[in-house]
């Protein structure tokens, strides 16, 4: 079983696990507490959140990337 593989196909499933809960768990909840408009604002911010926890991701990907050659 080649476990590197695996952990990077469970990092991806993890990640793509934190972005949905971000904007499908919190847009939700804003949705149903405080109405459409308000997730429309909402999105406006979790978007960016998302964004940066995905430029993260892929700098600590591409920094293990570097080191591991």
């Amino acid at each position: 079983m080649d476990y590197r593989r695996y952990r990077r196909q469970t990092d991806r499933r993890l990640l793509a696990l934190v972005v949905g809960t971000l904007l499908i768990g919190g847009g939700g909840l804003i949705y149903l507490i405080y109405g459409r408009w308000a997730l429309v604002t909402g999105l406006a911010c979790l978007l960016p959140g998302a964004g940066v926890i995905l430029l993260l991701w892929g700098l600590l990907s591409l920094i293990e990337r570097w080191v591991g050659e």
